[in-house]
């Protein structure tokens, strides 16, 4: 890799030092897929390769512009129909080690489960190890307020000076219940206190799900799963607040699909992929609504302003 030169407090692109890959089970295919992360030149962002499709329509990029279905899942798709779903715990985890470029090599049509987090993804890259480009990072800033609504579901961007998440369920399963997580996306937050929160579903929703072709990979092995109040895994929760935490896993995922890190605060009251994929549409459709700029050192360790559960009005 090339010298780093860029300026004093400035912030470096990032990729990785050495390849890694996994193997395991898509959560909604059920079948088992390999993939491999490898490091990429600066500006590539996050590329996926299907190297089980023909050379001309193996590659993805993962961009909010490339969503193609939100159903429990993110995911991505190109001008010749190849897909790749469930991309979002991935993406979670590169947007939490601050890793800018990679391309990803996957044969088959999900990324796999794993345990239903991102911690797999994280000790991945941690393997693999980072690099410095000689390239600075930018992000998106978020210059005024943007705010989407649907059937009672809100997704918010507010002008901050760092990357935040806030985020609000609310189920009437009393083991979920209402919760509120607010979280600052410093050095070391998202694999302390997010990367771990397992996704989660109700075991009444199981037949249907299948039925739709969904969850035919799922298992206790990659999901909490529920039943009239009841945790059924035997190893019970790893956060008492393990399903909020989620949520802001899955937002973080969903966010880093903008293209870079985003500087802004995001606030989801009962957000999932669809919505979160509205804001960002809505955002860039809006040119006085953000801009880019280089990072600097002091735009990563701010903490979010507290959020109590109060939504602002949607504007579409």
């Amino acid at each position: 890799m090339a010298t780093n030169r860029i300026r004093p407090g400035g912030v470096a692109q990032t990729t990785l030092k050495n390849s890694i890959g996994c193997r395991g089970i898509g959560l909604h295919s059920g079948v088992k897929v390999s993939l491999t992360l490898h490091p990429a030149e600066a500006d590539t962002g996050i590329v996926f390769e299907r190297t089980d499709l023909p050379l001309q329509s193996r590659v993805i990029r993962a961009t909010w512009d490339k969503v193609v279905d939100t159903r429990l899942c993110t995911a991505i798709g190109n001008e010749h129909g190849a897909t790749i779903g469930t991309i979002e715990h991935l993406m979670a985890a590169l947007a939490g080690c601050h890793l800018d470029n990679a391309r990803i090599e996957i044969d088959g049509p999900e990324v796999p489960a794993m345990d239903g987090s991102s911690a797999p993804f994280v000790f991945l890259v941690e393997c693999a190890g980072l690099a410095e480009l000689n390239a600075p990072r930018r992000a998106i800033e978020v210059l005024k307020a943007i705010s989407v609504s649907d059937s009672g579901r809100i997704a918010t961007l507010l002008p901050h000076d760092c990357f935040a998440v806030s985020c609000e369920i609310d189920f009437d399963d009393p083991a979920v219940a209402h919760q509120i997580l607010n979280v600052s996306l410093r050095n070391g937050t998202f694999k302390s206190e997010v990367c771990r929160a397992r996704t989660f579903g109700f075991a009444e929703d199981v037949d249907r799900l299948r039925a739709a072709g969904l969850a035919l990979g799922g298992s206790m092995d990659n999901a909490i799963v529920i039943r009239d109040g009841v945790i059924l895994n035997e190893e019970g929760l790893r956060y008492d607040d393990e399903f909020v935490r989620h949520k802001v896993l899955d937002s973080i995922g969903d966010l880093y699909l903008a293209g870079g890190p985003i500087l802004g605060q995001f606030r989801g009251h009962r957000s999932g992929h669809e919505i979160n994929n509205l804001v960002l549409r809505t955002l860039f459709a809006d040119e006085t609504a953000w801009r880019s700029v280089e990072m600097t050192l002091d735009q990563v360790g701010h903490a979010p302003a507290p959020w109590d559960g109060e939504a602002i009005a949607a504007s579409a």
